[in-house]
């Protein structure tokens, strides 16, 4: 129930909680397949750039929410070190974890070895603006990156971009490939300078740009309350699919509880005889998909796609998946 608020620095264009007084625990979550699949491609991607040195060290800033590349990565021959210099330094969404940016970033920029490189993985800013993915902000996740001010804390550190890829994960992902300046290596390619360029078309340094974003919290809330309420009043079952993070303040903002949402489920042993925190909602695992005989799965992770195929029970009897982000504004057909 703590505050939740961006901040964006005018002066380094580097939007951040503004405060963050919890200290959460992170229940480890089921990885989703689509974020499974991204990281393979990335890997490929890594690889054909020539990016992956042949018995190469490497070392991995991971999330806490789970995922990791260092399994293929050693596959193609590098080798994991745990401390010391490396030649390819991986973070997969691991900064934004850092409640000291500047320091998280020095520890990183400081273990990439002569002539090597840093691989910094981020859901763009202007992806989070453009489709108004305002429950992204979460408490724990300290930072959001736009490429015009990673850019800006990577030139404090002595580090420039070389080139960037860009993935569909999350509606627009980026992974940044960023080398010490004074190596002899080109500046920034065509793919870091168009990624800044859709930055300032997207606004990500003008405070007016963030403002849909406040307003969809309201709106966004009110769509999911209201539409729980009407399948509640025609007699129809709802359960929720997905213990995510992004979930809580959705589920916070719309004042749903267990009345209207009597269970979240979730493959996470570590998450199940839970709840989703500032509720009375309990977390469960599958069983209770067939045991509750629900009308329709409220899905709250649409990169869990996946669970359709896991749970086919769920259609056969007539029920029907729902993504959270079509409801309301997004119209359901």
């Amino acid at each position: 129930m703590y505050p939740l608020q961006m901040w964006l620095c005018s002066s380094c264009g580097l939007a951040q909680l503004l405060t963050d007084p919890t200290v959460p625990e992170e229940p480890r979550g089921t990885e989703p397949a689509a974020l499974v699949a991204q990281a393979a491609d990335a890997v490929e991607r890594v690889a054909t750039a020539g990016f992956l040195p042949e018995h190469g060290v490497v070392a991995e800033y991971g999330s806490p929410h789970g995922g990791s590349w260092l399994g293929m990565l050693t596959d193609r021959g590098l080798v994991s070190a745990d401390d010391g210099p490396a030649d390819l330094i991986l973070d997969c969404f691991g900064l934004m974890h850092a409640a000291d940016q500047r320091h998280a970033l020095a520890e990183r920029v400081a273990r990439v070895a002569p002539g090597g490189v840093l691989l910094l993985q981020y859901h763009a800013l202007g992806t989070i603006i453009g489709h108004r993915q305002w429950n992204a902000l979460r408490h724990g996740h300290y930072a959001y990156y736009s490429t015009t001010a990673l850019t800006a804390m990577l030139a404090a550190a002595g580090f420039s971009p070389r080139t960037a890829w860009r993935f569909d994960l999350y509606g627009g992902t980026v992974l940044l490939a960023a080398e010490r300046k004074g190596e002899g290596r080109p500046g920034p390619d065509e793919a870091v300078r168009s990624l800044l360029t859709d930055d300032l078309r997207a606004g990500v340094s003008d405070p007016d740009a963030f403002a849909d974003l406040q307003r969809d919290v309201h709106a966004h809330a009110k769509d999911l309350h209201d539409w729980l309420a009407a399948e509640r009043s025609a007699g129809r079952r709802v359960v929720g699919y997905g213990a995510a993070s992004r979930a809580v303040a959705l589920l916070c903002q719309a004042d749903v509880d267990r009345e209207l949402l009597p269970v979240v489920i979730d493959v996470s042993p570590a998450k199940q005889g839970l709840r989703m925190p500032g509720t009375d909602i309990p977390v469960a695992g599958p069983a209770e998909l067939a045991a509750r005989h629900p009308d329709a799965v409220l899905l709250f992770v649409p990169d869990l796609a996946e669970v359709r195929a896991a749970f086919p029970e769920v259609e056969t009897a007539g029920a029907r998946w729902v993504d959270v982000e079509a409801l309301g504004s997004r119209r359901l057909e």
